[in-house]
């Protein structure tokens, strides 16, 4: 097999039909799950070295200890928690019936949905890609799998880690660009999961509709972070620092914007360049400092930063200018970048940055932060800085999210126990743990009537003992 080939249209029908066919032949049972998750877990811990190459070619450069936490460290406690949970999840859970269909039984069953279709992105290409196949593999199905073709050494690495664990018939990988992707959206999937922006997952939630195939679309969004006046600022820098530049910003659930208390704006602006200079020095030398995927996701950020100058706006870059604004010379590095007090139509809050460019802005109450979040889209993250409960609760009393991490950022992503989805905008369903499994089952509801059943004796004619029976029922 070609790794690295695309997959034709025809390839795409064909390897569909199969998979469709093998799990309807066999449905994978419980050990069967189990073992395909172990194997998994053992040749992916064995490719790590492997993987962190694929993804630093595929960018130009990435920080090998981010691809360590955000890639193989997520999988592996995905996998860890779907085999230490799996058999409870599985289980056949009982369902009250009430007492008007005594002494009847009920029970919800999580049973597997058939052939599951996965599109993730480029900006973590092995954690978004293999997190949701965890969990569509621990809820008994088959998967077909289309990887981004913006990181095409990562995706051609997952095909070949995935041909080596699972049968074609059980798990198979598609590649190719916008055409495959859209065609491979269109096939009738018992489940579709897309990660990406709002703009293709409009796009891939109405390619399904035809088919009327289940959608979960993980999205985006301005997730801001809101500082209030009673938290430490240098912290709340410290920590929003994480949030926004690991991976050079280019993360969903990243630090979009801050709202910071006004008397206290130039204190934070100051903190935040203190915690880059920190951090990265000169970013050029800089192993930890992440380049922007490629020439068009550069040419958009920097639009975004000529716009700002041509606003008049404050920009400021605490770590200096790129050796060149052309991605060719500066080898697609863009330094953090700070916009002070940007207007809502400027280009930086007008758009999902999904890069190095942070919007500084102050606020003069509480209830003024809360609505400039409420004026733009639902976010598919919210980060209140806050030891005070009762800010907290305002906050999250005035917007609805898709995850919130309160005092820190991007963790929530990280608990397996927690559902993780957007709303609206920003996505629908969820997935992780337990969630990605049921998201990926069927919750069949079964009721078992007794001997005896009441409904007996509920018919036509109804009249006498029968009408007064319905009748009291009815109260």
């Amino acid at each position: 097999m070609d790794i690295t080939a695309d997959t034709t249209p025809d390839e795409l029908v064909s390897t569909h039909r199969a998979l469709r066919a093998a799990w309807q032949a066999r449905k994978p049972d419980l050990d069967s799950r189990r073992a395909d998750l172990e194997r998994l877990r053992e040749a992916f811990r064995a490719q790590v070295p492997a993987m962190d190459a694929a993804i630093r070619a595929d960018f130009g450069h990435r920080s090998e200890h981010e691809n360590l936490i955000s890639e193989a460290m997520v999988v592996i406690a995905e996998i860890d928690h779907a085999l230490a949970h799996l058999r409870r999840w599985a289980r056949p859970r009982r369902a009250a019936v009430g007492w008007r269909f005594w002494p009847a039984r009920a029970q919800v069953r999580p049973v597997p949905v058939g052939v599951v279709g996965i599109l993730s992105p480029w900006n973590y290409p092995v954690n978004l890609a293999l997190m949701p196949l965890v969990s569509a593999i621990a809820a008994g199905n088959h998967v077909y799998l289309k990887p981004s073709e913006h990181t095409p050494r990562t995706s051609a690495w997952l095909r070949q880690l995935l041909a080596d664990v699972f049968p074609a018939d059980r798990v198979a990988v598609a590649l190719g660009g916008p055409e495959v992707g859209a065609a491979f959206a269109a096939l009738p999937f018992d489940h579709l999961l897309f990660t990406g922006s709002t703009a293709v997952g409009r796009k891939v939630m109405a390619a399904a509709a035809p088919n009327l195939t289940p959608v979960t679309l993980e999205l985006g969004g301005k997730a801001p972070a809101v500082v209030c006046p009673d938290f430490p600022i240098e912290k709340a820098a410290a920590r929003i620092a994480t949030g926004k530049w690991i991976n050079a910003g280019q993360t969903c659930i990243g630090v979009d914007y801050v709202l910071v208390d006004a008397a206290r704006r130039d204190a934070f602006v100051e903190a935040i360049g203190a915690e880059l200079r920190a951090r990265y020095g000169d970013i050029a030398a800089s192993p930890d400092y992440t380049r922007i995927i490629n020439d068009a996701q550069y040419a958009r950020l920097q639009g975004y930063i000529d716009d700002a100058h041509a606003r008049g706006l404050r920009v400021l870059t605490p770590l200096g200018e790129a050796a060149s604004t052309g991605p060719e010379q500066s080898g697609r590095l863009l330094p953090p970048t700070l916009v002070i007090e940007p207007d809502a139509e400027a280009e930086v809050m007008r758009h999902e940055i999904f890069g190095p460019i942070l919007p500084i802005l102050s606020y003069r109450s509480l209830d003024e932060a809360i609505a400039t979040i409420q004026r733009l889209p639902r976010p598919l993250s919210l980060y209140p800085f806050s030891h005070d409960d009762a800010n907290v609760n305002r906050i999250l009393d005035g917007i609805l999210p898709g995850g919130v991490t309160v005092n820190d950022t991007l963790v929530h992503f990280g608990v397996h126990g927690l559902p993780f989805g957007g709303i609206g905008p920003s996505g629908i369903g969820a997935i992780h743990g337990r969630y990605g499994f049921e998201t990926f089952s069927k919750l069949l509801p079964v009721f078992r009537q007794a001997r005896w059943a009441g409904s007996d004796l509920i018919k036509p004619p109804y009249k006498g003992r029968i009408d007064r029976m319905i009748r009291w029922l009815a109260k």
